[in-house]
């Protein structure tokens, strides 16, 4: 059996679609795989530094890592209504930000991506852990935040206001729905065994979607911040079919961003398929 790094992050929309495939629930022929759950700009690094046969990353970093890493169809984070917001806790609206302090959640998140896609002037950029973000806007130690995951179910309780939702303006502005994460693999694994993993990948999600409470323990013990309402309604916006399988209008929304980063000079050009060959 050939063990293969798997990373991603304990957020509960990824222990719920990867608690099949790591807890023998299905099987991936001739594979076995080593996990490591970390948040997902920790995983951008590690990807970027090819550390990982496998991995959950952020769109943004998918325009740096192209040469090295394909997408995977299944098991990623795309849709309508879940994308990033911009938060305050003192300033009204989007048009007081040109040279205030904006945390984002690190260098190549696809919430940094979606700010400078909206407004390159806007760069003065603090980077932070996500779950840093919110306390910093609160006390002042920076202006605003961009904000990801459950911080946007909870961000009015530390006393802020939503000045832009970045995925509702993507989709006004595109029409596509939002790329958030997708899974990546490195390409030398080969063909055969890239093909395995896509359909092991696609199967723990289709087991997660048949079987919802099997995997309660596992993302629990990942979430014991969350609130169960909190946990389960992040489950509910960043699984959806999208998750299940990219499909054409999942392709087409990856490519539109990767298209309007590299006209922007935001990520490198590049001639590699996305997907397998």
């Amino acid at each position: 059996m050939q063990s293969l790094t798997l990373g991603y992050s304990p957020c509960p929309n990824d222990t719920f679609i990867f608690h099949a495939l790591t807890h023998g629930r299905v099987a991936c022929e001739g594979h076995v795989f080593n996990e490591l759950l970390e948040d997902v700009e920790t995983l951008n690094h590690l990807v970027l530094e090819k550390a990982l046969d496998i991995s959950k990353i952020s769109y943004h970093l998918l325009g740096f890592i192209r040469d090295d890493y394909c997408l995977l169809r299944s098991g990623g984070a795309l849709g309508r209504g879940c994308g990033p917001l911009v938060v305050s806790g003192k300033l009204g609206h989007m048009s007081q930000l040109k040279g205030k302090r904006i945390a984002v959640p690190g260098r190549y998140t696809t919430a940094a991506l979606l700010l400078r896609l909206f407004d390159p002037s806007l760069d003065n950029i603090v980077h932070m852990p996500f779950h840093e973000i919110m306390a910093a806007v609160a006390d002042g130690s920076v202006d605003a935040g961009v904000i990801i995951h459950e911080s946007r179910f909870t961000y009015a309780g530390f006393g802020l206001v939503k000045l832009l939702d970045l995925g509702d303006w993507w989709e006004r502005e595109t029409g596509h729905p939002i790329p958030l994460g997708g899974i990546v693999a490195k390409r030398s694994l080969g063909n055969q065994t890239l093909a395995a993993i896509e359909r092991a990948l696609r199967s723990s999600v289709d087991y997660a979607f048949a079987h919802p409470d099997e995997s309660n323990g596992y993302i629990r013990a990942h979430s014991q911040e969350m609130s169960d309402e909190v946990c389960s309604a992040h489950i509910k916006l960043y699984v959806n079919d999208f998750s299940l399988d990219l499909g054409v209008a999942g392709e087409a929304a990856v490519n539109a961003l990767l298209t309007r980063a590299e006209e922007t000079s935001l990520i490198p050009r590049s001639s590699c398929s996305l997907f397998l060959p």
